[in-house]
C-alpha cells in the first residue's frame, strides 16, 4: 500500500522485534520430554520509497523479508531425557526487492502491478529417533542441509477504487508464487514454492478524524513443502522420503482496526487480527496453528516526517504435530516505522 501514501516523494523504514513462546508436551506413547520453547526471537526489517511522476503515474520500490522460519529445539535429544526432536533446528531467511507502478485511470479507479525478485536460503539440522541420516545409514543420526540464496522472479497485480472525500479505498492485490531450486546433500534437485496470495485491503472514514480499516488475505500454504530426496523417516519401519517441513492448509488471515487523529500531531489505532486454527497436524518445525492478535499503535506526525510505534500480542492457537501437542502459547511483537515526505 506504499503506492497510496501522500506526498510527491515518500520514504519509510521499519523494524520489529518478535518474541514468541512456543512449547509442547510429548504425545502419549512417544519417548522424550517437553520441548521447551522451540521458537527463537527474530527481527523483521523493511523499507520503501515512492515517487509521483505526475498526477496519474506513481512508482515505488520496496525491500522486505516476506517469509522466514526460526526454530530451535534447545533440549537434549530424547535418548538423554530431552524432547523427541531435541537439538533439531531450522532457519529460513528471505529478502525481496519489489518494483511497483500505479496508474490512475480516473480520480477514483487505478490499477497497479510490479515485479518481485525474491531470494530464500536455509539451514536445517534434524535429530530424532525416527530419522535416517543421509550420510550414515542408521536411525538416530543427524540430518543436515544448508542451501544458499536462490533468487527467482514473481509479480504483483492489483486494482483499487477510491472516494477521497470520505477516505474510502478498496484495493485487491494478487501476488504470484515463486519456485526456488536447490540441491540436497546427495546433489539431487528439489524445489521450495513460496505460494501465491490474494489480499483485499479496505478503509473508510466513519466520523470526523476517524478511520475504519482492515484486510483479508488468502495464501496457498498447502503448496509449501521442503522435501529433499535424501531425507527419510523410518517411523513406519522402512525408510520413507517425507517432507522436513510442509504447509498443511491454505491460510486465511483477517485484520480490523480503527484509527483516530487526536490533534494535528498525534493519532492512534487499535488493531485486531485473526488467523484460522485448522486443527490438522502441523509440521514438527512449526508448533502453531492460527492466532488471535491485539495491537495498539501511536503516531507522531509533522508535515515532513512521522514516527509510528506499535505493540501486538498474539494468542497462538493450539497445535498437534506427529510427536507433540502445543498449547497455551503466545508471542509479543514491538515495532517502529519512520516515514519522510519531501
Amino acid at each position: 500500500m506504499i503506492l497510496f501514501e501522500e506526498g510527491r516523494n515518500y520514504a519509510e523504514v521499519s523494524v520489529a522485534r518478535v518474541m514468541p513462546s512456543v512449547s509442547g508436551q510429548p504425545r502419549p506413547g512417544l519417548p522424550g520430554g517437553p520441548t521447551g520453547n522451540i521458537q527463537k526471537n527474530y527481527l523483521s526489517l523493511g523499507g520503501g520509497y515512492k515517487h509521483d511522476l505526475n498526477d496519474r503515474v506513481t512508482l515505488a520500490f520496496v525491500i522486505d523479508k516476506p517469509v522466514g522460519v526460526a526454530v530451535d529445539y534447545r533440549t537434549p535429544p530424547a535418548a538423554l531425557g530431552g524432547a523427541f526432536f531435541g537439538t533439531s533446528n531450522a532457519e529460513l531467511d528471505s529478502i525481496a526487492y519489489t518494483a511497483l507502478l500505479r496508474y490512475k485511470a480516473t480520480d477514483r479507479f487505478s490499477v497497479y502491478g510490479g515485479l518481485r525478485y525474491m531470494g530464500i536460503s536455509g539451514n536445517i539440522e534434524v535429530l530424532a529417533p525416527a530419522i535416517l541420516g543421509s550420510t550414515v545409514p542408521a536411525p538416530n543420526q543427524p540430518y543436515n542441509l544448508s542451501v544458499n540464496k536462490d533468487f527467482q522472479f514473481g509479480y504483483l497485480l492489483g486494482a483499487a477504487y477510491e472516494i477521497p472525500d470520505i477516505a474510502l479505498r478498496i484495493a485487491l492485490t494478487y501476488e504470484s508464487k515463486t519456485r526456488h531450486k536447490f540441491k540436497d546433500n546427495t546433489g539431487s534437485n528439489f524445489t521450495v514454492e513460496i505460494p501465491q496470495a490474494v489480499t483485499l485491503h479496505a478503509q473508510t472514514g466513519i466520523a470526523a478524524d476517524t478511520l475504519l480499516f482492515g484486510s483479508v488475505k488468502w495464501r496457498e500454504w498447502s503448496k509449501f513443502g521442503v522435501q529433499p530426496g535424501d531425507f527419510f523417516s523410518v517411523a513406519s519401519g522402512a525408510p520413507v522420503n517425507v517432507p522436513i517441513a510442509r504447509g498443511a492448509n491454505d491460510i486465511w488471515t483477517y485484520e480490523l482496526g480503527i484509527g483516530r487523529r487526536f490533534n494535528e500531531n498525534w493519532s492512534g489505532a487499535v488493531i485486531l487480527g485473526y488467523e484460522d486454527q485448522k486443527g490438522d497436524l502441523v509440521g514438527n518445525l512449526s508448533g502453531t496453528s492460527g492466532y488471535f492478535s491485539y495491537g495498539l499503535a501511536a503516531t507522531y506526525a509533522t508535515e515532513s516526517w512521522e514516527v509510528t510505534t506499535g505493540i501486538r500480542y498474539f494468542d497462538l492457537g493450539n497445535a498437534r504435530s506427529n510427536v507433540a501437542s502445543f498449547r497455551g502459547n503466545d508471542a509479543l511483537a514491538i515495532g517502529t516505522k519512520f516515514a519522510f515526505r519531501f
